[in-house]
This record gives structure tokens, C-alpha cells and sequence, in this order.
């Protein structure tokens, strides 16, 4: 006699299946997420082979007869949600937008939709089942997205979002969120591997056959990635993630994943009473007011997020020193504490700057956050500037990496940087060698190969800034004195 198939455990999380019950996950190692299934229902190689062969309902083309007219972007009117799209939304194509909770995903989306119903794309259909309808309403009021072909529906059920479809018939379904929506002809609960599967394949075989543009918002878990199975992001075409601080207005829309354009836009939101408004050009949330005296701690540098080039004023304080055998406080915001720790070394050994003994506080303006190496120059002259109490020009931006030798490397996107500090007004740039091809007009790009260097550049470009000025009130004065005479 045949054997009766056994119980088995699966992991809400990742999917993995265990003949017992584990406290933690052995695949994914998540705590509490085993819970007791169904068995797998294997095929044997015979009958595998045995299948029969289905006739296609629609033959292959050369593909000089397929025509991309259907898969034509269609653009929502909002500049960085487009530009991070490619060109907007595509019919037919499934997104998949994550962020963090209350970070504006819903907000955003609800925009989305206005404003693909207002420009006549056809109608557009929100499916939510974290609110209900009246909710949906209150934000649309408050953000003013009201519009006669914006339709919202409260479900959670995957066949009633199908028949909503059929109802409405629209143009662009957005699906807040997939964790939420079950279908019951798989077993799991909602937000499992199994049922985030199962709808989510659903929704991409509907809105390939009916050329529907689909947004799905997911959650994310707290190490900050999407949930649910890691083959969610494989069958979706465009995968985007949400990203910013409850307690800043900054909002970063970034592209992961996209099969219709770059896969390393930025696009920049801030996020208002009203709702989430486009940045075009957000570099001055990141650069503070420029005093008309620089002040000692503060250094700009150029920061790339995606293909585009940001500038960013970090800004450092040295506490006080503490006793023989205690620890000093290192404290970023911002920045990465491994890659400080790393400077302040190289500051000790290199540059003669007693840092390592005093607590070290180092931040960027506006809530911006750098991890790229390029601005490692800008941190430690941002930390001797403090230091030394010497005020660095408010016109000079640091680019470049620093070694553990101190020596001053190459970072990526040099002159697209300096294009972008020469267009905000910055005349003096502190590069690593190699890198003065293409100087903008009217800027003075100084090669430095050290941080010793360049603690020196930076000391003559503040004291060459401080004779223009002396000159200056020099011209003045005279002019003054002609004039009484």
C-alpha cells in the first residue's frame, strides 16, 4: 500500500519546507515563521513525460511583425516618478513599489492614479486592503485627487479585485498592497510566500492578456527588503523602492529592477500637507544657507545617487577629549560610522590631526544619506577643518576617496560632478589625480594625491578667497576717500 504523504512545515517568509518543526527558519534563519502545511504533491518523471501537447492560441511571429506600439509609455505628467519609470507607466507592465510604513507609498499612488485618469488614459482603479474606501476618500479631499475615472474598491479577496476589472474595465490597477489580497484556492495566510505567490502571478497573467498597467505596493521586512518570496521581483518588470526619514520632508523614489529603461534612476519628493510634490532639482535641501564667513567644520562634496549628481554639505564637530583607556563617541547621521572611524586613522597617521582621543560627531544637511566612498575627502576635511579651526572657502567642494596609505583615489562620475558643483556656483574643486579632463570654464580644479595635500589646498584656497576680499574693501575705501575729496 501506498504511504499516506506526511505533514510539513514552510516558512511564511522564504518558502522552505521541513519534514519538523523548527523554531527558526534553517534557510532564511527568521525566528517563529514555521507553520504546518500541506504536503508537496510531486509528479513522476512518467508522468511528467507523458503530458500532453496543447495547441497554441496564438502562433509565433517574426519579431519584424511584432508591433511595440502597444507597450508605449504612457507618462503621468509627474517628473521624477516618470523619469525613474523610464517615461511612465506601460500597458501591460506590472511594478512593484516597497517602502517602509507611512513613508507615502499609498499618497503617492493615489497621485498616480488622478493623474493617469485626468490626462485620458482611461480609467484607473485603486484596490485597497490595508483602508477602506472612505479613508482612500479623506486623502483624496486633502490631496485633491478627485477625478470621475478614479474608482476605489476595499478588497482583500483576489477573485472580487478580478471582478472589479471586469466591472470597471480600467487602464491602470494599483494593488495596496499584495500581502494583503488571498485567494482561496491556495492554502497559507495572507502575506505568506504561498498566497503573495499565487495573487501576484494572478495579477501579472491578467494584466499581460489585457494590457492593464498594474502598480503592486509591498511591505518591507526590517532589514529593509521587500517580504514575501524573492521571486515576486522576478516576475514583475519595474521594481522600485520608497525610501525616507518620518522625520524629514526628503522622499527618494529609486530604481531597482526595470525592464523598460535604466535601472539606477533617483528621482527626489518632499512630502508636504498637501501631499508628495516632485523635486526637480533638490540640491538645496541638501546644502545649508551660505553664511557670508565660512564657518570651521563644514566641507561640500558631490554625492551620486543614480545618474544624478547631488550636492551635500557635511558637517563635523570634535568634543572633548576623553581620559587614557576610555572610548571616544563616534557619532554619523548620514554617513557611515566604519567609513569615519577610517578617516579619523588615516587622519592620525598622515595628516598629524589628533582626532582618534576626542568624540567625533559628523552629519549631512538636509537628511541626505552618503555611503559612497567619494566623499570620504569631504569628512576628513570637514574633521581637520573643526580641529585646526580653519574655515574652508564656501565655494570649494571635496570628490575623492581616501586610503588607508592617505593617498586620495579616483571615484566615478568625476566630471559629471564638477558639472553640477560649476552650475551651483563652486570655483574651487579638490579632485584626486588624473581627473582634470574636462574642467568646467571658469572653475580651478586642484589635484591633490593626499589629505596632507589637500589640507593644504584647502588652507590656500581660503586664504587666496580672503585677499580677493581685502582687496576689495581695499577698492572700496579708496573709492570712498576720492569721493569726499
Amino acid at each position: 500500500m501506498a504511504k499516506a504523504p506526511r505533514t510539513q512545515y514552510a516558512c511564511t517568509i522564504c518558502g522552505h519546507r521541513v519534514p519538523k518543526w523548527f523554531g527558526q527558519c534553517p534557510d532564511c534563519g527568521e525566528w517563529g515563521s514555521m507553520e504546518e502545511t500541506a504536503p508537496e504533491v510531486r509528479k513522476s518523471h512518467r508522468a511528467a513525460a507523458s503530458a500532453s501537447v496543447a495547441r497554441p492560441a496564438t502562433p509565433a511571429q517574426s519579431i519584424g511583425d511584432v508591433s511595440s506600439e502597444k507597450a508605449a509609455f504612457l507618462p503621468i505628467g509627474i517628473g521624477e516618478f516618470d523619469r525613474v519609470m523610464g517615461g511612465g507607466v506601460v500597458p501591460g507592465g506590472v511594478t512593484l513599489i516597497a517602502g517602509e510604513p507611512g513613508v507615502g507609498k499609498s499618497t503617492l499612488l493615489l497621485d498616480v492614479a488622478h493623474r493617469f485618469a485626468a490626462r485620458g488614459f482611461g480609467k484607473a482603479l485603486v484596490a485597497t486592503g490595508e483602508e477602506s474606501a472612505s479613508q482612500v476618500r479623506r486623502r483624496a479631499d486633502r490631496t485633491d485627487c478627485l477625478h470621475p475615472d478614479l474608482f476605489l474598491a476595499a478588497e482583500t479577496d483576489l477573485a472580487a479585485v478580478l471582478g472589479h476589472l471586469d466591472d470597471v474595465k480600467p487602464g491602470l490597477l494599483i494593488l495596496d498592497s499584495v500581502q494583503t489580497v488571498t485567494t482561496g484556492d491556495n492554502d497559507g495566510v495572507p502575506g505568506g510566500v504561498t498566497q503573495v505567490r499565487a495573487v501576484a502571478s494572478a495579477v501579472i497573467s491578467v494584466a499581460k492578456a489585457r494590457g492593464i498597467a498594474v502598480i503592486l505596493v509591498g511591505h518591507v521586512t526590517k532589514d529593509g527588503n521587500i517580504a514575501g518570496p524573492r521571486v515576486l521581483e522576478h516576475l514583475v518588470d519595474t521594481v522600485v523602492n520608497f525610501e525616507g526619514d518620518r522625520h524629514s520632508m526628503l522622499r527618494l523614489l529609486r530604481g531597482v529592477k526595470n525592464r523598460f529603461g535604466p535601472a539606477d534612476e533617483v528621482g527626489c519628493f518632499e512630502m508636504r500637507e498637501d501631499g508628495i510634490t516632485s523635486i526637480a532639482d533638490p540640491t538645496g535641501l541638501f546644502l545649508a544657507e551660505q553664511p557670508e564667513e565660512p564657518t570651521p567644520g563644514t566641507c561640500v562634496t558631490v554625492a551620486m545617487e543614480g545618474r544624478r549628481a547631488l550636492l551635500v554639505e557635511v558637517q563635523a564637530l570634535a568634543g572633548r577629549s576623553v581620559a587614557d583607556g576610555a572610548v571616544p563617541r563616534h557619532t554619523v547621521s548620514g554617513l557611515e560610522l566604519a567609513r569615519l572611524n577610517m578617516v579619523l586613522a588615516v587622519l592620525q597617521r598622515y595628516a598629524k590631526v589628533k582626532v582618534l582621543d576626542k568624540e567625533i560627531y559628523a552629519t549631512t544637511v538636509g537628511g541626505m544619506k552618503v555611503k559612497e566612498p567619494a566623499a570620504d575627502l569631504a569628512i576628513a576635511l570637514a574633521i581637520t577643518s573643526v580641529e585646526q579651526n580653519l574655515a574652508i572657502s564656501s565655494d570649494l567642494v571635496a570628490i575623492g576617496e581616501v586610503s588607508l596609505t592617505g593617498a586620495i583615489r579616483r571615484c566615478a562620475n568625476v566630471d559629471r560632478r564638477l558639472a553640477e558643483a560649476a552650475r551651483l556656483g563652486f570655483k574651487t574643486m579638490l579632485v584626486p589625480p588624473g581627473c582634470t579632463e574636462g574642467t568646467p570654464a571658469g572653475c580651478e580644479v586642484v589635484e591633490v594625491a593626499n589629505v596632507e595635500e589637500a589640507k593644504r589646498a584647502a588652507s590656500r584656497a581660503w586664504a587666496q578667497r580672503n585677499l580677493e576680499a581685502y582687496a576689495k574693501v581695499r577698492v572700496q575705501g579708496r573709492r570712498r576717500r576720492s569721493l569726499r575729496r
